[in-house]
């Protein structure tokens, strides 16, 4: 390893955002990616950024905390975002790429910058000099997690994550399905597979009856609120879902004029159309009971799965006990951690904090000072969060606009959040324009 470069473990998106970001800068960058020679239990793709819980990086909308987190990247030239943009498939207002194009264009820039070493093999142990940047990951190996651990005093925690199975199109019956948006706004983006009231029911009772995967026995479940198992949701009242992922609003079926009791939807996975997600359906049902259980939904009554949906567990630490707005460890400033396993949730915040973390280690091997991130945006709130939150209480985080300072003026929520982003992108840009370069 050289000492004057930036080791970062972990080739996902924050990792290879931290690398483009410190190369960008001058920096040598050594990128260690466990994969091929060795997976997480959610991990398929050789390539590097790999996105695993679904293909959509949420709402492009600046009112959306993602839409808005989103717009402030792009203005600082995120990597990983401008690869999203070039490879995204047909969503509405949101961002969906084809993950597969995605991670070959991540895993192609990598590969070919002259100052990035990328290294296959798994990483157990923590280099014992230079600048490091920890970016394994929700999904950190079982011998990284215990030297982290002990690194960081034992301050773990841990909370579950589901994904969502995906559907082959021609599988997909659209004499009964059709597609549309939400109000027919913008493009009809969708595959919607409407429910009778009987329908619905029956399918709320075959989730709460099927057979689960089983955790282990020193696991507690603690699934994470913005990726909710459809079980954990069915348990919490038999109209959850048609108040959440199955809500019909705004969504009438064209086959019978009418509106249905609830409705699945399927997002467009890849950029040939040939595969579906089921949007909101993370399951820990095992796969046999998936097919059994989703095949009774109108529309998929011979849906050939292309990936079933499953749980595991995701690592974070107790960030605010343990780093420094730089992302930085307080006892150790050579060592960095950067997306998901600092306590973000979200691939778009797993990604800014990988931009945050691959610039200020940049400045660190060549000797400049820190920087503050600049005020009133996105990312500044999402470092607030890590930092500055009660540890007691601490939790992974989506950016929202709970995380950005109010306006002075009072004005309705729709445009509250105008007012902030439009003053976030303010502040992002003048700051881009200075000591980020």
């Amino acid at each position: 390893m050289l000492s004057d470069a930036v080791t970062i473990i972990g080739a996902g998106l924050a990792g290879c955002e931290a690398a483009l970001q410190a190369a960008r800068r001058g920096c040598q960058v050594v990128l260690h990616e466990m994969k091929p020679l060795r997976f997480s239990p959610a991990h398929t793709m050789q390539g590097l950024a790999e996105l695993v819980c679904s293909n959509s990086l949420r709402s492009d909308d600046i009112v959306n905390g993602s839409g808005l987190l989103k717009a402030e990247l792009r203005l600082l030239d995120s990597r990983v975002i401008a690869a999203a943009d070039a490879n995204r498939v047909p969503a509405g207002g949101a961002l969906a790429v084809d993950r597969n194009a995605l991670s070959a264009a991540i895993t192609d820039e990598i590969g070919s910058h002259p100052l990035i070493e990328l290294k296959r093999g798994e990483i157990t142990l923590i280099p014992p000099e230079g600048i490091v940047i920890i970016a394994s990951g929700p999904l950190t190996s079982d011998a990284l997690a215990d030297t982290i651990s002990r690194l960081v005093g034992g301050s773990m925690l841990y909370f579950h994550d589901a994904i969502a199975p995906i559907i082959e199109a021609d599988s997909i019956d659209m004499r009964k399905a059709w597609r549309a948006s939400r109000y027919d706004k913008a493009t009809a983006d969708y595959v919607n597979c409407p429910l009778s009231q009987e329908q619905y029911y029956e399918l709320i009772d075959d989730i709460m009856a099927a057979e689960k995967v089983q955790l282990r026995e020193f696991e507690d479940l603690k699934p994470f609120e913005g990726c909710m198992p459809i079980e954990v949701m069915a348990e919490r009242g038999r109209e959850t879902l048609s108040f959440g992922p199955m809500k019909p609003v705004g969504l009438r079926n064209p086959h019978t004029g009418e509106m249905p009791y609830a409705v699945l939807q399927l997002r467009q996975e890849n950029r040939e159309a040939s595969l579906y997600n089921m949007v909101g359906f993370q399951t820990r049902m095992k796969w046999g009971e998936q097919k059994r259980v989703f095949r009774k939904i109108p529309g998929l009554e011979h849906a050939v799965f292309a990936r079933h949906g499953s749980l595991h567990r995701n690592t974070f630490i107790k960030a605010p006990m343990l780093l420094r707005p730089t992302l930085q460890l307080k006892n150790d400033s050579r060592i960095f951690f950067a997306g998901q396993i600092t306590g973000v949730e979200g691939y778009v915040e797993s990604i800014a904090m990988g931009w945050w973390a691959g610039v200020q280690a940049a400045r660190v091997v060549q000797g400049r000072p820190a920087l503050a991130p600049a005020p009133a945006t996105m990312i500044a709130g999402l470092i607030a969060h890590l930092t500055e939150s009660d540890p007691g209480t601490f939790q992974p985080m989506n950016a929202n606009f709970g995380l950005l300072p109010r306006p002075v003026a009072r004005a309705p929520s729709k445009k509250r959040k105008q007012l902030q982003a439009e003053e976030a992108l303010r502040s992002c840009q003048a700051w881009a324009a200075g000591p980020a370069s």
